[in-house]
């Protein structure tokens, strides 16, 4: 218990006031946001914005690793085992808290008792895309379509991640049963919607934002309560008479017992990062809106997450193998 204390206090000392130096030079070890998903994607390339500009601002390196496999739950796993001494902390998307959920073989980790909540990043609402060679251009198209035969299907860049339940939610509201063609991530489901071998998906902003722009692609709705300020012409699903409200975001997390100083002040550098105006253009052409705040707002979304899901995985029975 002495061990830790010292390695938690020196941590603490380190991202509080930059590492001071010590009598006696030791080795720093760096500090690693692990992804836990392949190299590419917008976790991916947010936990790299910030471990770079968190770099000089600890005076330690702060590094990215992607430990992928199962829907997330490898690296996931990885970090709910290793030593709460703030070494190793989680880039979390909010698939996070929903794939114990539905994932019925290698998942093991509990969404709210196994972590800490360090600092929830950005939000960023799901849209409805399709393609233009559809002829969708709004949710009653869409309902139009898949109540006569026309639409069969949409597009999840995973079974199990959020995008993925919210099309459950609507089926279910709209009374349709349009099948999930699940992806390998967001990339393949916007490939096969320029294409036009796909006529509806649903994937993040950033995702398809350019492709709004060019008129490739037809933005059809929001999932949050509000129009977003990314797409303010584009309604939003209670607009059109579906009462859902659903948004992903990104969080960072730490093992189950992190010391409560060193989450206040990763917490406090990863605000002051979030405040530069070059990480929020970088989240604004993800279609990121910046969240920020104490621990406690990441915690409470991450709970209401996973209670809200759970609720809506048993009544819709939604399973992945």
């Amino acid at each position: 218990m002495k061990n830790l204390g010292r390695r938690a206090l020196t941590l603490t000392l380190g991202l509080a006031a930059g590492l001071a130096a010590p009598a006696v030079a030791q080795p720093v070890r760096p500090v690693t946001f692990v992804v836990a998903y392949p190299p590419g994607g917008d976790t991916d390339a947010l936990a790299r914005l910030f471990a770079d500009r968190l770099t000089p601002r600890l005076g330690r390196q702060v590094i990215v690793e992607n430990r992928s496999g199962a829907s997330g739950a490898v690296g996931t796993q990885y970090v709910a085992r290793v030593p709460p001494d703030g070494s190793v902390l989680l880039f979390a998307p909010s698939t996070f808290p929903i794939a114990p959920l539905v994932l019925k073989q290698g998942v093991n980790y509990n969404p709210v008792g196994d972590f800490t909540p360090v600092h929830m990043i950005a939000t960023n609402p799901i849209v409805l895309v399709a393609s233009k060679q559809s002829g969708i251009r709004s949710l009653a198209d869409v309902v139009a379509q898949a109540k006569a035969g026309q639409l069969v299907g949409y597009g999840s860049p995973g079974s199990g991640s959020p995008m993925h339940i919210y099309a459950e939610m609507f089926n279910h509201l709209a009374k349709l049963q349009l099948t999930e063609i699940s992806y390998r991530g967001v990339a393949p489901v916007v490939n096969d919607l320029l294409s036009g071998s796909l006529g509806v998906g649903l994937v993040t902003i950033g995702a398809v934002y350019d492709h709004f722009n060019a008129g490739t692609l037809v933005p059809v709705a929001v999932s949050e309560a509000a129009r977003s300020p990314v797409l303010p012409n584009v309604p939003t699903y209670k607009e059109s008479g579906y009462d859902l409200d659903v948004t992903t975001w990104w969080g960072l997390f730490g093992p189950r017992g992190l010391p409560a100083p060193m989450v206040d002040a990763m917490n406090a550098h990863m605000n002051d990062v979030l405040a530069m105006p070059d990480v929020q253009e970088r989240l604004a052409a993800f279609g990121g809106v910046p969240a920020g705040g104490p621990p406690s707002r990441l915690a409470e979304v991450n709970r209401a997450d996973f209670e809200r899901f759970g609720r809506v995985v048993r009544e819709l029975n939604i399973r992945v193998e």
